[in-house]
């Protein structure tokens, strides 16, 4: 019998998953897309080509029950002995990977309210996962943790410090992504990563982070992941003025304002078409084209804030799907930052090469996929002790 790691990343409409020996080899993964909705199954195992097909699943309960249903007839024989679990915001108290009871699970719904669009998905997983296999070792990994060694002006505000001491304060987020950023940027280009490295993690949800020799010093997201760049959905950085205004003169509540800044703004609120950025791309609205300017500005800002934070650059490094796949928004990210040392190389950036930036840049450009999955099968198989 082969014993298996199963990780589930589960977000507010889709599950992810891949399912790896315990020696850490990929054998498959998939997601299933549009949960509570017209929902699509996919799966790529090892070697073949993708599938997808409809399904029913009203909730990530049914969505779960049919990434089990795929796991027992494609991996009959094999038992899952550990299942490790993205889970977005572990406050102060979780700065490394955790088993996860059921009492453990009720603790982490304390910080539901820092991470609404993620942190209840996340944890109907868990709770999914420790009905359908009690006897696995459940494993949850936060995306908070890798930033939890910040100095502590990169994580407060200016506020009275008693908020701070009750845990009002920068967090950061994308935490895995970074850290299979960081190790991977060890193996490929060990002197760099020992260096001055800032890493740009743009997807529909999108955040910088500046790395100094692998570390997390210091992050654009802050105590929820609403702050600094603008992402699919959600707003980036505000000024707190404008959320007094729309209280006092427009009358609007607390779930309106968070409907607002979570669902209905960022790249589908400034266009007014989509919030992916292939739609805008392909969009001939002036308004698509202003907001995908609006996403390059604030990505070139926060480059210079985080590269004054670390001292100054020795490399940028573009991952998740916008980062890795959309070679124009790169490019004119990339536009006239020789005075930060960046020279862009237009034919490697088309071609989607490892390095994009030209032979002579002082400062090296990189496209380095990210790989969440495989850092949370990591972290479980180290916390549940399997081999």
């Amino acid at each position: 019998m082969t014993d298996l790691i199963l990780t589930l990343n589960a977000g507010s409409s889709s599950i992810k998953f891949a399912v790896f020996t315990v020696g850490l080899e990929l054998l498959a993964n998939g997601q299933v897309d549009g949960v509570g909705g017209a929902a699509k199954f996919s799966v790529r195992p090892r070697g073949d080509e993708k599938t997808e097909r409809a399904t029913q699943a009203a909730d990530h309960q049914a969505a779960l029950g049919e990434v089990l249903a795929w796991l027992a007839n494609a991996q009959s024989g094999s038992r899952v002995v550990a299942v490790g679990h993205r889970v977005v915001h572990g406050g102060p108290d979780y700065a490394e990977p955790i088993r996860i009871d059921a009492a453990r699970l009720q603790d982490l719904r304390r910080f539901t309210p820092l991470a609404p669009l993620h942190q209840p998905h996340n944890l109907a997983g868990v709770a999914a996962a420790l009905a359908a296999f009690p006897d696995a070792v459940q494993v949850g990994c936060f995306d908070t943790a890798f930033h939890r060694r910040h100095p502590f002006v990169a994580d407060t505000f200016a506020l009275p410090r008693s908020f701070y001491d009750e845990g009002v304060r920068r967090y950061g987020f994308h935490g895995l992504s970074y850290e299979f950023i960081a190790r991977r940027l060890r193996e490929i280009a060990p002197d760099i990563a020992a260096g001055r490295v800032v890493v740009a993690h743009l997807g529909n949800g999108a955040s910088m982070c500046a790395l100094k020799n692998g570390v997390s010093v210091a992050s654009s997201m802050g105590f929820t992941a609403l702050d600094g760049l603008p992402m699919g959905t959600r707003c980036g950085q505000i000024d707190p003025g404008v959320l007094i205004y729309l209280m006092a003169e427009k009358g609007m509540n607390a779930a309106e304002i968070s409907d607002l800044l979570y669902n209905r703004s960022g790249l589908k609120g400034l266009s007014g078409v989509s919030n992916d950025m292939r739609a805008l791309e392909a969009s001939d609205a002036p308004q698509a084209g202003e907001a995908i300017a609006y996403f390059v500005a604030r990505i070139r800002r926060e480059i210079g804030a985080l590269a004054a934070d670390l001292g100054g650059l020795d490399a940028l490094v573009f991952t998740a799907g916008i980062g890795e796949h959309a070679a124009d928004l790169r490019a004119a990210v990339l536009t006239d930052m020789e005075w930060l040392g960046l020279s862009l190389d237009a034919q490697a950036n088309a071609r989607n090469d490892r390095v994009i930036s030209a032979a002579g840049s002082r400062a090296t450009a990189f496209v380095i996929p990210t790989d969440e999955e495989r850092m949370i099968a990591g972290h479980t198989a180290a916390v549940a002790r399997v081999e």
